[in-house]
Order: C-alpha cells, then sequence, then structure tokens
C-alpha cells in the first residue's frame, strides 16, 4: 500500500529505530511491500520504514531509477532488515545527495566508499554482503534514517546555514512534493 512519505520536521525522522521482531513474517512483509509501493509512487532510490511512519529497522533500495547515471545498478534492489555495519572502507568519496523526507534539495556529503553490512534479506536469511560506490551510498543514505540522521546533517557548515531556510519551510509545510507527503 501507498503511504505518505514523513518530511523534515517529523518527529519520527529523529528517532532511533527498533529492530524489527524477525518473527513478526506477517508484518515485516506488509512493511517491506508498503516500503516498494511508496518508493515506486515517488520515484525514488531508497526509503527507510521511518521515513513512512514506522520506527523499524527496515530499509530498501533500489538502483534502476539511478542506471542511466550508474549502469551497473541496473536490477539491483535490496531489502536490507536489520541491518549493521561490520566495516567501513578508510576512502571516502563525496557525492550530492537528497532525500524524498527533504524535497528539492541536494548537498554534497562524504562517506565512505565501501562497507560490509549484515542484515537479515526479505526470506529472512542472513546476508553479509559488501557494497561500494553509489551502491554503498543509497544503504549508507537509508540506514542514516534508522539512526535519526538525515543527509543534511552532514553538509558543511556554510551549506547548512544556507538551507535553514528551506529546512524550515518543509517543517512548515511550505512544500508540495509530487507524492502523497504528511508532517507529523
Amino acid at each position: 500500500m501507498i503511504k505518505p512519505i514523513y518530511l523534515y520536521g517529523a518527529p519520527v525522522l529523529r528517532e532511533t529505530a527498533k529492530p524489527a521482531d524477525l518473527k513478526d513474517k506477517e508484518g515485516i512483509a506488509t512493511l517491506v511491500q508498503d516500503l516498494k509501493d511508496t518508493l515506486v509512487k515517488a520515484d525514488g532510490c531508497g526509503l527507510a520504514a521511518p521515513q513512512i511512519g514506522v520506527s523499524l529497522r527496515v530499509v530498501i533500495v533500489d538502483g534502476d531509477v539511478v542506471a542511466d547515471t550508474y549502469p551497473y545498478l541496473k536490477d539491483f534492489r535490496r531489502t536490507l532488515i536489520n541491518p549493521e555495519i561490520l566495516e567501513e572502507s578508510e576512502e571516502q568519496v563525496t557525492y550530492s545527495e537528497g532525500c524524498l523526507s527533504i524535497p528539492g534539495i541536494y548537498c554534497d556529503v562524504v562517506r565512505p566508499k565501501s562497507m560490509k553490512v549484515r542484515y537479515y534479506d526479505e526470506d529472512l536469511k542472513e546476508v553479509t554482503e559488501v557494497f561500494d560506490n553509489f551502491a554503498c551510498r543509497m544503504i549508507q543514505h537509508e540506514m542514516s534514517h534508522l539512526d535519526g540522521d538525515l543527509f543534511t546533517d552532514h553538509a558543511a557548515p556554510i551549506r547548512k546555514k544556507m538551507l535553514s531556510s528551506k529546512l524550515q519551510n518543509i517543517s512548515k509545510g511550505k512544500v508540495h512534493p509530487h507524492y502523497n507527503s504528511k508532517l507529523k
């Protein structure tokens, strides 16, 4: 089911999400399907459960949306339940990031180039996988949501200052994204 995406200023975006109960197979399956349906409708490349108002550690990414720019991400889709970063590279890279919860705002963010993550997939099987380049970026961005961390938190101080009025406008509802959204 398509859910509204919570926007900057919604308290759920600043919470530390709780681990998903792996015994609740039906609940997880419903949540994952809701995330997928919502992501497709919003035309994004990733979505975390807190962004649809559910404070659980579940994220999805879909590289097809960015495959024109990053062809290696064609057919790259992952569902990560209770993900945990095991290792991060010392090498860092900068990409311009955006977010469905912060429409219309983009800024450069420095993050590790690669990382090793342990998570449960949709079938609730434990997986350990290494991600790099933009796949890593998508997953890092979504996993940050699980800790109440937004990409704008990582912007350079001068950029944060420049964005402050735009962020305030989003938190006041003065934004109209092309997808269903809500503030609280």
